[in-house]
C-alpha cells in the first residue's frame, strides 16, 4: 500500500493545482463583499490573495479573508475613502509584496484609466480593460444612443448648446462612477445650476473626480444591460441580459435575469449590438453594455461599464459561469475557448433575482444607519446565494462607506419561483442593532408591477405605496433588552420596593364540574353566563333579568385592581367558577392609565384578549362621566367616540360616576353609553353617614333626590360607590331599603371597600334590604358562605372561591414588592374618609416625598383638607385634590387656619388644588367655600358649569394623521382614543413599546426582577412560538458609552445586548436653601422635579406671576413669585430634582 508522507497544507494544495502558474498572487483593490467574492474565486484558482484596507476598515471581514492584508498609509494620512484611491501607495505595496495581478472590483478605481495604466507600467497584470470613449465609437457603429454631450462638461456655458438642441429633461452623470452617485435629473432650467454643482461635488467625494457629462433623460424606461466577455484575440460572447430597472436615485436595488416581458426581437437586437460594439472597440475582459428601452420598445445604448458589476451574481446563476474566474484567466492571457466559453454552448437556465440588503432606514428616506449589529441570522437553502462583507453579530457599521450589507441572490426554474424564494429568504433574515431596507424590499417584491415584470427606472420614486412597509417585530431582541435593563438597573416600575417574595411557577387550580367529580375542561370557555342576554335582548332586558333574579349577583374586580393598590380584599379572580357573576370589572378607570404608564401594556389589547377568553360573562368598566378614563374634561366627541369603541371591543356594562356626584358631568357619560348600546349603571358616590342624624349634608334625602335625577336620565342599573368603606350596616339598611321601597324594579349594585373591617356585615344588611348585587370586596368567600343556603345565594360555589383563592394567594406574593404594609382594618377611615384605593397609594406617595413617618399627621390633615374644599365627595380625581392638599399642609407644617391665611398672600398651591377651585372638575354639592376659592385662584378663570361645554371638538382624523406620521401605519382608531385622552402617557407608552416591544408576554416574576445567572425560563410570544432564555453574564461598565453588555442564551444562540447603566451617571448635587426671611428668595414649596421654567434672568415679574412648575408623584405645583421685581438669578434648570426649601430663583427690586 502506498503511503504519502508529505505534510499537507493549504499552500501545498494550491501549489499542486495552480491554474495560472506564472501569475500566482492577486491583490484586490477594494473592500467588503466584492473583495471577498474575488478572493474566493482566486482561491479556487489556487492563487494567493492580498487585501488592502484603510485604518477605519482594520476590523473588516475582507481583511482576514485574504492570505495577506496591508493597511494603506498611516491612520491619519487618508480619508476612509481616500485610502482606496491612493494609487501610488497601492502600487508600491503590490510591487513590494510580489503581487502579479490586480483586480479593482467595482467602484473606487475600477473605471480609472490612469490607475490601469500605472498598474500595467508596474509590470502587474490588470484585471479589466483600459476605458475608452465608448459613446463616440458606438455612434460610429451605428448603434442608437441617448443624445448626450460629446465630452465632459464643467460649466453651464458648455451645457448651453446641448440644452438648446435637446431640451429638458436631462440627466447629469458622473464620468468616473456608478451606483447612483453624481447623478441628478433636471427638468427645468432654473434648477440646473444647483443640481449641476451638487452632482459634481458628489462625484468628487465618491470617486475623487468631479467630471460629469449630460444626456437626454427618458421617461419610465427599462434599464437592460448585457454581460460581455472578450479575450485578447477579439473573441466576444454575451451571457445574456439583466433587467436592472428597479432603482432608487439611479442606484440599482433589485436586479433580474433574464429580463421579463422583453420582446424577443428587442432582446436579440440588444445582444447583437452589445457584441458588435465590443468587437468594434477591441474590448477585452468583462464588461457590461447598458441600454435603456422606452415604452415603444426602442432601445438606446448608454455606456459600457468596464468592470465587474454588483449584480453579476444573477448572470452567474442562470448561466453557471463564474464571471470573476473568467476575468482573472483572460487577464492572464487565456482565450475564451480555453475556458469552454463558446456562445453556442451558453444557455439560460431558469431565473434569478438579486436584492441588495443595506443598512438604510426606508422609513427615514433611506437614511444610512450605523452602529453595532447585535443579531445576524441569515437565510439559506436551495437556490439561495449570499454575498456579504459585514454580516455577522458584533460587526460595527460605520458611516464611511457604502451601506451594502449583503447581496441576496435566489434562483428558480421560473421567475415566480425565484420571486417567492427571495421573499422567503428576506423574511428568514434576522438583523438587529441597525436598521435595514429589508421591510422595503419585501414590500417591493409583492407589488404587482414587480411581480408582473413591469417595473421601470423611476418605479420606486413614482410608487409611494411601496413605503407602506412590512413591519419587523424584532420581538425577541426587544424582550432581551427589557430583561437586560432589569438586570443592570433593576425594575423601573414606580412604587416597587425590592423583589417578589415568590419566584416559583404558579399552581393552577382545578375547578370541579357542575355535574360530577371530574375537573372542568379549561381549554374552552363555558357557554353559560349573563352576557348572552345583553347580546340577544339588549340592556333593558338584562336589567330586568337581574332584578328578577332572587339571589345577589357578584361583580368581580380582581382583573381591574390586580396591578393597582393591593389590599387583601382585592385578590379575587374569575374562571369557570364565576360563570354566574353579574360582571367582571376589568377595565377603565385607573386600569387604563396603569396599563400604559406602569405595565407598558396596551389597555385595548388587554380588553380584546380577555374578551376572547371569557365570552360568557359581561365585562364592566369604570367611566368617569365627562372625564372618560382620564382625570380632566375632554371635548364631548372624544367621550362619545371612546364609549363607542369600548362597546365594540368588548365592554358591556359602563359604571358611570362623577367624583363630585355632579349630574351634568354624568349626563354626558350616560348619553354616550346609551348611544353606544351599553348597559348604563349610574353610580352615586357615597360619603358621610345616613345613620348619623348629626351629619346633615349627605343625608338620605340627598341620595334619594340624586337617585331620582339619575332615573330620570333612563339608567338601567343604580350603583352605590362606597370608595372609603363608610357604609355601616345600619346605614346600608337605611340607604338600600329606602331606594328599594321607592324604585322596586331598579337593580341596585353596591361597591364598598372594607377599610374598617365592617364590609361583610354591611353587605349582608344591604342584601336583606333589597340589594341586587355587590362587588367581590369585601371577602367574597365570607359573603358567599353566609348566603350559600338562602334564597339570596350568589350562584357561585364556595369550593370554587377557595380554589381561586389558592391561586391568588400565590399571585399576590409576586406583587409583595408593592405591598403597603396595611395588614388590618383601620376604623379611623370614619374620621378622614379616605377612599380605599387612595389609602395605600397616598401612603406610598408620602413615603416618596419624605413624609412616610408622618402618616398619622397626613390622615389628620386629609380630614381638614376635605373641609377646606367644602366637605366634598372624594373619589378619583377629587380625592387626589384632597390628598395633594393634605400632603402640602404637612410638608409646610400648616394647619387648617394657616391655609386660609396663606391663601390671602399669593401663596402657590399645587395645580390640582387650583384647578379644582377654578371648577375644572365640576361643581361640588353645596358650592365652593368662599373666600378661600377666590383667594386661591385669584385672577384665573372660573368655571360655573360643566367644564367640557366650552371645549372645541377634537379633530380625531387629524390626530390620527399626526400619530401615523410619528409612529407609522400600525396606528389604529383605538390608539387615537388613547392619545386623545392620555397624550403624554400614550407617547411614553409608545416609546417603551418601540424600545422593549410587547412586555405583557413576560412572566411577572421576570417582569419585576432579574433572573439568576444560569437560570433558564420560557416566554411564549404567541401560540407555538416560544423563546427559551438563559441569563449568562453581565459585562463590565464601558467608561466611554456608560453601558454594560448583558449576555443571554436565546434558543441556543448567544445574544448580547448593550444596556445603559443609569447608576453610573448619578451625580450628587448640593443645593442652596432659600432664606425664609428674604421674600425675594423663592424656595421649592415641596420636593419635586422642575418640569418647566417660565422666567429668565433679567425678566420682570409681578407678585403672583408663575416662576416654574414642579411635579411630584403626579402632583404639579406652579411656583409663583411672592413679590414684584426682577429675576436676578435662576438656581435650577428643567429636570432638576429639588427638596423642599431648595432655592429656585432670587428676585431683586
Amino acid at each position: 500500500m502506498y503511503h504519502d508522507h508529505t505534510d499537507h497544507s493549504v499552500e501545498t494544495i494550491r501549489r499542486d493545482s495552480q491554474v495560472l502558474g506564472h501569475l500566482p498572487k492577486l491583490m484586490v483593490v477594494n473592500r467588503g463583499e466584492i473583495a471577498i467574492r474575488i478572493f474566493r474565486t482566486a482561491h479556487e484558482l489556487s492563487m494567493k490573495t492580498v487585501a488592502i484596507f484603510s485604518h477605519e476598515d482594520r476590523l473588516s471581514t475582507h481583511r482576514y479573508k485574504a492570505d495577506e492584508a496591508y493597511q494603506i498609509g498611516d491612520p491619519s494620512q487618508h480619508t476612509p475613502v481616500g485610502a482606496y484611491l491612493a494609487q501610488d501607495e497601492i502600487i508600491r505595496i503590490a510591487k513590494s509584496k510580489g503581487v502579479s495581478m490586480i483586480h479593482p472590483g467595482y467602484g473606487f478605481l475600477s473605471e480609472n484609466a490612469s490607475f490601469a495604466r500605472k498598474v500595467e507600467e508596474a509590470g502587474i497584470a490588470y484585471v479589466g480593460p483600459t476605458p475608452d470613449i465608448i459613446e463616440k465609437l458606438a455612434i460610429e457603429c451605428g448603434i442608437p444612443v441617448v443624445p448626450g454631450t460629446p465630452g465632459p462638461v464643467s460649466t453651464f456655458d458648455q451645457a448651453k448648446d446641448f440644452i438648446e438642441e435637446y431640451g429638458f429633461p436631462i440627466i447629469i452623470k458622473a464620468a468616473m462612477g456608478g451606483g447612483g452617485r453624481g447623478m441628478r435629473v433636471v427638468r427645468e432650467l432654473e434648477n440646473f445650476e444647483d443640481l449641476f454643482n451638487r452632482a459634481k461635488s458628489e462625484a468628487l467625494a465618491a470617486f475623487g473626480d468631479g467630471t460629469v457629462f449630460l444626456e437626454r433623460f427618458l421617461e419610465r424606461p427599462k434599464h437592460i444591460e448585457v454581460q460581455l466577455l472578450a479575450d485578447k484575440e477579439g473573441n466576444v460572447i454575451h451571457l445574456f441580459e439583466r433587467d436592472c430597472s428597479v432603482q432608487r436615485r439611479h442606484q440599482k436595488v433589485v436586479e433580474v435575469a433574464p429580463a421579463i416581458n422583453l420582446k424577443s426581437s428587442v432582446r436579440d437586437a440588444i445582444l447583437n449590438d452589445a457584441v458588435k460594439l465590443a468587437k468594434h472597440v477591441h474590448y477585452r475582459n468583462a464588461g457590461t453594455a447598458e441600454f435603456l428601452v422606452d415604452q415603444q420598445d426602442r432601445y438606446y445604448f448608454i455606456e459600457i461599464n468596464p468592470r465587474i458589476q454588483v449584480e453579476h451574481t444573477i448572470t452567474e446563476e442562470i448561466t453557471g459561469i463564474d464571471i470573476v474566474a473568467a476575468q482573472i484567466q483572460i487577464a492572464g492571457g487565456a482565450l475564451l475557448a480555453h475556458q469552454n466559453l463558446i456562445q453556442d454552448r451558453i444557455q439560460v437556465l431558469g431565473h434569478a433575482i438579486q436584492c441588495r440588503v443595506t443598512t438604510e432606514d426606508p422609513a427615514q428616506n433611506f437614511q444610512p444607519d450605523t452602529g453595532k449589529i447585535e443579531v445576524y441570522r441569515s437565510a439559506g437553502g436551495n437556490g439561495v446565494r449570499l454575498d456579504g462583507g459585514a454580516g455577522y453579530a458584533g460587526a460595527i457599521i460605520t458611516p464611511h462607506y457604502d451601506s451594502l450589507l449583503v447581496k441576496v441572490t435566489c434562483w428558480g426554474k421560473t421567475y415566480e419561483i425565484a420571486r417567492r424564494k427571495i421573499l422567503r429568504s428576506l423574511t428568514e433574515f434576522r438583523i438587529r442593532g441597525v436598521k435595514t431596507n429589508i421591510p422595503f424590499l419585501q414590500r417591493l417584491l409583492i407589488h404587482s408591477a414587480f411581480a408582473n415584470g413591469e417595473a421601470w427606472t423611476t418605479f420606486i420614486d413614482d410608487t409611494p405605496d411601496l413605503f407602506r412597509l412590512v413591519e419587523s417585530k424584532n420581538r425577541a431582541q426587544k424582550i432581551l433588552k427589557y430583561l437586560g435593563d432589569v438586570v443592570v438597573n433593576g425594575s423601573s416600575i414606580k412604587g416597587q420596593i425590592g423583589e417578589p417574595s415568590f419566584k416559583q411557577p404558579l399552581y393552577l387550580p382545578t375547578i370541579r364540574s357542575q355535574d360530577g367529580p371530574e375537573p372542568v375542561d379549561l381549554s374552552s370557555p363555558p357557554e353559560r353566563g349573563w352576557r348572552h342576554i345583553i347580546q340577544e335582548q339588549g340592556p333593558e332586558a338584562f336589567a330586568k333579568a337581574v332584578r328578577e333574579y332572587k339571589g345577589v349577583l357578584i361583580m368581580d374586580t380582581t382583573w381591574r385592581d390586580a396591578h393597582q393598590s393591593l389590599l387583601a380584599t382585592r385578590v379575587r379572580t374569575i374562571a369557570h367558577a364565576l360563570a354566574n357573576a353579574y360582571s367582571l370589572e376589568m377595565w377603565g378607570g385607573a386600569t387604563f392609565d396603569v396599563s400604559m404608564r406602569f405595565l407598558y401594556e396596551d389597555p385595548w389589547d388587554r380588553l380584546m384578549k380577555l374578551r376572547k377568553l371569557v365570552p360568557n360573562i359581561p365585562f364592566q368598566m369604570l367611566l368617569r362621566g365627562a372625564n372618560a378614563v382620564g382625570y380632566t374634561s375632554y371635548p364631548d366627541n372624544v367621550i362619545y367616540d371612546f364609549c363607542k369603541k369600548a362597546k365594540e371591543h368588548g365592554v358591556d356594562i359602563f359604571r358611570i360616576f362623577d367624583s363630585l356626584n355632579y349630574l351634568e358631568n354624568m349626563k354626558l357619560g350616560i348619553d354616550a353609553v346609551r348611544k353606544a348600546g351599553g348597559v348604563i349603571e349610574a353610580a352615586i358616590c357615597y360619603t358621610g353617614d345616613v345613620s348619623d342624624p348629626n351629619k346633615t349634608k349627605y343625608n338620605i334625602d340627598y341620595y334619594l333626590n340624586f337617585t331620582q335625577e339619575l332615573v330620570n336620565e333612563g339608567i338601567h342599573v343604580l350603583g352605590i360607590k362606597d370608595m372609603a368603606g363608610l357604609l355601616k350596616p345600619e346605614a346600608a339598611e337605611i340607604l338600600i331599603g329606602s331606594i328599594r321601597k321607592r324604585w322596586p324594579d331598579l337593580p341596585i349594585h353596591v361597591h364598598t371597600h372594607d377599610t374598617a373591617g365592617t364590609g361583610v356585615a354591611s353587605m349582608l344588611a344591604a342584601a336583606k334590604a333589597g340589594m341586587s348585587g355587590l362587588t367581590s370586596q369585601p371577602s367574597m368567600g365570607a359573603f358567599v358562605s353566609a348566603l350559600e343556603h338562602s334564597e339570596l345565594g350568589t350562584g357561585i360555589r364556595l369550593e370554587d372561591v377557595h380554589a381561586l383563592n389558592e391561586y391568588w394567594e400565590q399571585a399576590r406574593k409576586l406583587y409583595s414588592c408593592f405591598e403597603s404594609g396595611v395588614l388590618s382594618g383601620d376604623s379611623s377611615v370614619y374620621e378622614h374618609e379616605m377612599p380605599g384605593g387612595q389609602y395605600t397609594n397616598l401612603m406610598f406617595q408620602a413615603s416618596q416625598l419624605g413624609l412616610g413617618k408622618q402618616w398619622k399627621e397626613i390622615k389628620k390633615a386629609y380630614a381638614e383638607a376635605n373641609y377646606l374644599c367644602g366637605d366634598i365627595i372624594k373619589v378619583t380625581p377629587s380625592s387626589k385634590v384632597v390628598g395633594d392638599l393634605a400632603q402640602f399642609m404637612v410638608t409646610n407644617k400648616w394647619s387648617y387656619n394657616d391655609v386660609i391665611e396663606k391663601a390671602k398672600n399669593n401663596t402657590s398651591f399645587p395645580v390640582s388644588i387650583v384647578e379644582f377651585f377654578q371648577g375644572y372638575l365640576g361643581q361640588p354639592y353645596g358650592g365652593f367655600p368662599e373666600p378661600l376659592r377666590s383667594n386661591i385662584i385669584r385672577d384665573l378663570p372660573r368655571i360655573d358649569g360643566r367644564p367640557g361645554t366650552t371645549l372645541k371638538s377634537k379633530d380625531l382624523d387629524e390626530l390620527k394623521k399626526e400619530l401615523i406620521a410619528k409612529y407609522g401605519r400600525s396606528i389604529r382608531d383605538i390608539d387615537v382614543s388613547s392619545a386623545a385622552i392620555y397624550p403624554k402617557v400614550f407617547a411614553e407608552y409608545r416609546e417603551q413599546l418601540e424600545k422593549f416591544g410587547d412586555v405583557s408576554v413576560i412572566p411577572t416574576r421576570y417582569f419585576l426582577c432579574k433572573p439568576e445567572i444560569g437560570e433558564e425560563f420560557c416566554i411564549n410570544l404567541e401560540e407555538g412560538v416560544t423563546l427559551i432564555i438563559k441569563f449568562l453574564a453581565i459585562g463590565p461598565l464601558s467608561t466611554t458609552t456608560g453601558k454594560r453588555e448583558v449576555f443571554f442564551d436565546l434558543n441556543g444562540e448567544t445574544r448580547a445586548v448593550g444596556i445603559e447603566d443609569r447608576s453610573a451617571a448619578v451625580e450628587h448635587v448640593h443645593r442652596k436653601k432659600a432664606d425664609t426671611g428674604n421674600p425675594g428668595e423663592v424656595g421649592a414649596p415641596m420636593s419635586g422635579v422642575v418640569i418647566e421654567i417660565r422666567v429668565h434672568e433679567g425678566s420682570e415679574v409681578k407678585a403672583g406671576d408663575p416662576i416654574c412648575v414642579l411635579s411630584a408623584m403626579k402632583m404639579e405645583t406652579i411656583v409663583s413669585s411672592p413679590v414684584s421685581g426682577k429675576i436676578d438669578h435662576i438656581e435650577v434648570k428643567e429636570s432638576d430634582s429639588l427638596s423642599a426649601g431648595d432655592l429656585i430663583v432670587k428676585i431683586i427690586k
